[in-house]
């Protein structure tokens, strides 16, 4: 399998997606043609972050690329994800795209899925921070500048308090032990608002904290609930 330089950069609104995007812009490798969201086709927003499709937009649009995004189903299915996902790539080795990009850093069995799934479709997964330091990592993205919030907690790592949160040292150091300072884990999640990437910052208000639960499909405890804390954000 050939592949070009043409890729698509996998977009979530946070922190790692923009430090990785700002390490594609100085590795020059790759020409990104757009990013790309997955979003809750229901609500509007994106999957685990809560982040509105408004601010995504405005986020694209500050870095001055396009940004194409898939609705997926409220509860998709294994097989409804893939199908989805697969018929979109298809449409994009079309236009002679065949690079992904992603932000991923240590999480080997979501690395191998994903360059399994991709391989299918005839595309090369890339992954700019792998296994690179994961406090080095949050320390880099604050020294250069970037601004996140903290817009999702998983309550069995955090307290409502971190929810709303920005990422800064101080919020590093609050961290319990057992909580990567990433939250490559999914212990939480981010929106970052300003930066190198940006041309202008993002702005918003803080709205509402509220808490949720998921029923987690997971293998060893498929009927589990997973709460989460939401910091709303109002474009």
């Amino acid at each position: 399998m050939i592949y070009n330089n043409k890729a698509l950069f996998n977009w979530s609104g946070g922190k790692d997606s923009a430090l990785c995007l700002h390490q594609v812009f100085l590795d020059k490798k790759w020409d990104i043609r757009f990013l790309l969201t997955t979003l809750n086709g229901v609500n509007k927003r994106v999957s685990m972050h809560g982040v509105s499709e408004n601010l995504l937009d405005m986020q694209a649009k500050s870095i001055g690329i396009p940004l194409k995004k898939i609705f997926l189903p409220e509860f998709p299915s294994i097989q409804e994800y893939e199908t989805i996902i697969s018929e979109f790539l298809g449409q994009q080795k079309a236009k002679n795209i065949t690079i992904s990009v992603f932000g991923d850093i240590f999480l080997e069995d979501l690395r191998e899925y994903r360059e399994k799934q991709l391989a299918i479709k005839g595309f090369k997964a890339e992954f700019p921070l792998w296994k690179r330091n994961t406090k080095e990592l949050a320390l880099e993205f604050i020294n250069k500048g970037f601004k996140a919030i903290i817009v999702s907690v998983d309550s069995r790592f955090l307290g409502k308090s971190f929810a709303g949160r920005i990422f800064d040292e101080s919020f590093l150091g609050d961290l319990p032990e057992n909580v990567d300072p990433c939250g490559e884990n999914g212990e939480f999640h981010s929106f970052v608002f300003d930066g190198p990437i940006f041309k202008n910052p993002v702005e918003f208000k803080k709205g509402e904290i509220v808490y949720m639960e998921y029923q987690s499909h997971g293998k060893e405890n498929p009927d589990e609930n997973i709460g989460f804390w939401y910091c709303d954000l109002i474009p």
